[in-house]
């Protein structure tokens, strides 16, 4: 017998302001247009947090879903993990604020920055504790305020983002150590520190110059994600003896419409068998896999017992995949 960590339940969180393309034009006076914009990105909309909404608040109202759907209470919580790049301070943690605002006194909490590949990354993390016996119930959240490291001179990047939260609630339940199993088959992580400057935020809390605003060259990042998404996906596939076509689903960090059918297209997946929310929730970092997780959960297309592949890219670079039966 083995431990598997069971996705229990999910949760999701969005902003109640939702922003257009062309409303969004108009609000920073941008050189662009909604053609412009979904012919290279697939983006229409996005939401963006309230003036003083923060990400522990985002976080927190994702995991009370989360909880709510998989039966559970807050007392039940071991760990609390948050995968974020816009936290609300230095320290102390995200992870902690949001411990305190959910009325879990026990267990322990902190926050990974792995960027966009951060939930990923903090799968991963949660799937060892508790296989290890760590924890048991453990709650993974990623949530960002992106809305708040952006330049909005600049259409090439100020376009791509939106905030939002989503999170699951993991379970140890007992597994007999095959890929029938019900849980987290895997996780596979990487990063690539020689390539950090092609999508990175300018300084932080610890650099001479303060935090500034983020910067990405596009065509770059365009061009490491295919090749490398690609390769984790199939490393992932090759450690659990299965092949593309025991994917039931694939639920790919919502970056940009191109790189998820251009995925799709390298796995064999028809369109519909590829969850996308990036139309609508535009690029949320770390809370994009967990807030499209949540909404094909929800809706009934990720099925009981279907197989779905997660995968990620970000700014590090990271990239990640995790393959879990549900």
């Amino acid at each position: 017998m083995v431990l598997r960590a069971r996705i229990a339940g999910c949760g999701a969180y969005l902003p109640a302001q939702r922003l257009s393309n062309d409303e969004l034009a108009a609000l920073h006076g941008l050189d662009t247009s909604d053609a412009w914009i979904r012919e290279r990105t697939g983006i229409g909309f996005r939401h963006m947090a309230a003036p003083g909404e923060t990400a522990s608040e985002m976080g927190a109202a994702a995991a009370r879903e989360a909880l709510a759907h998989a039966g559970a209470q807050a007392s039940e919580v071991d760990a609390i993990l948050v995968a974020t790049s816009t936290p609300d301070s230095a320290f102390p943690a995200t992870a902690v604020r949001i411990q305190a605002q959910l009325g879990v006194t026990r267990g322990f909490a902190f926050d990974m920055a792995a960027a966009c590949t951060g939930f990923v990354y903090a799968l991963g993390v949660a799937d060892s504790l508790i296989r290890s016996g760590a924890a048991r119930c453990v709650l993974v959240i990623g949530t960002e305020v992106f809305s708040r490291i952006l330049d909005w001179t600049d259409r090439g990047t100020c376009v791509l983002f939106g905030d939002g939260a989503g999170a699951v609630l993991l379970r140890a339940e007992p597994g007999a150590g095959t890929t029938a199993d019900r849980g987290i088959l895997s996780c596979h992580l990487h990063a690539d520190g020689r390539h950090g400057d092609i999508l990175h935020i300018e300084g932080g809390a610890g650099s001479t110059g303060g935090a500034g605003l983020l910067r990405m060259a596009g065509k770059e990042v365009f061009r490491h994600a295919v090749t490398k998404l690609a390769a984790v996906v199939d490393e992932a596939l090759a450690a659990n003896g299965m092949t593309h076509a025991d994917i039931n689903w694939l639920v790919p960090h919502q970056a940009n419409a191109r790189i998820i059918e251009a995925m799709g297209r390298k796995l064999n997946l028809p369109r519909e068998r590829v969850v996308m929310t990036v139309e609508r929730h535009a690029n949320t970092s770390a809370a994009s896999i967990p807030l499209a997780l949540c909404e094909a959960r929800r809706d009934g297309r990720i099925a009981d017992g279907d197989l779905v592949v997660m995968e990620a890219i970000g700014g590090g670079l990271t990239w990640g995949a995790a393959i879990a039966r549900f």
